[in-house]
């Protein structure tokens, strides 16, 4: 068996488990449409693609069970709601809840709908190696606090974290060039945004519309040492920011009169 065909499945309502052979590539549009008992879902490292509502419906969907993260990065999800975690939002990694989800350096980019849905996410850090982000690729995260976007990444897709509504701070790198219109749209508690680059850098990215999270609140820029006081010698000329001593916990650098 290489490939579970569109609707095969389809309103099985008594079916409780699924054991989906390494052979899969493939699993089709609507597939499991409708399987109201199917509790968990095992996806294996073979599946490359998943169709539109393949697991719509499931609703007693309890987790969504992998063992490689470089795997799932690199499924086609022909639509956000393809993705099982749109039902049921708990994802296991080696039968181990996913809350602080690092990206393995094997990674170089992370494909649309990848994450959408899955709120078991409270954080997110993301390594050098990863180049872009796709569209829809966390949107739906509620859980999430934290992401640490990686210096490679020159692209965010469309919708990447909408509707984060839980996420208070991010930091970007001085490599993105682009920002996907809604990419940010939705996040409501976001208060600080960490730019790798300076003022004149975030103005040369191509931001999209429905963006307000990441272009009206506090943004700070980075500087390693501390910045120039302005002439009054009361203040710095913008928002600036440094990494602890630990090399990894963003610091803002505090104002003379602070």
């Amino acid at each position: 068996v290489t490939s579970i065909d569109s609707w095969v499945f389809a309103d099985c309502s008594s079916l409780i488990s699924v054991e989906i052979p390494n052979s899969v590539t493939s699993i089709g549009d609507s597939a499991f449409y409708g399987c109201s008992s199917l509790t968990s879902i095992e996806i294996p490292n073979s599946v490359t693609s998943i169709g539109k509502d393949a697991f719509s419906g499931c609703s007693s969907l309890k987790g969504v069970y992998i063992t490689d993260i470089e795997a799932w990065c690199k499924i086609a999800f022909s639509q956000y709601n393809s993705n099982p975690l749109y039902y049921e939002n708990n994802l296991y990694l080696n039968n181990q809840l996913v809350t602080k989800l690092t990206i393995p350096n094997s990674v170089t980019s992370i494909g649309d709908s990848a994450f959408s849905g899955c709120s078991s996410l409270t954080s997110i850090e993301i390594p050098n190696s990863v180049t872009s982000i796709g569209n829809h690729a966390f949107r739906y995260c509620s859980s999430l606090t934290s992401v640490k976007l990686g210096n490679g990444i020159t692209n965010i897709g469309m919708y990447a974290f909408r509707s984060c509504s839980s996420l208070t701070s991010i930091e970007i790198g001085n490599s993105v060039t682009s920002i996907g219109e809604n990419a940010f749209f939705g996040c409501s508690s976001l208060t600080n945004v960490f730019y790798k680059g300076s003022a004149e850098d975030w103005n040369k990215i191509s931001i999209g519309n429905n963006n307000a999270a990441i272009t009206s609140d506090t943004r700070y820029y980075y500087s390693e040492t501390e910045p120039a006081l302005n002439a009054a010698g009361t203040d710095y000329d913008g928002n600036y920011w440094h990494y602890d001593t630990d090399g990894k916990t963003p610091v803002v650098w505090k104002k003379a009169q602070d």
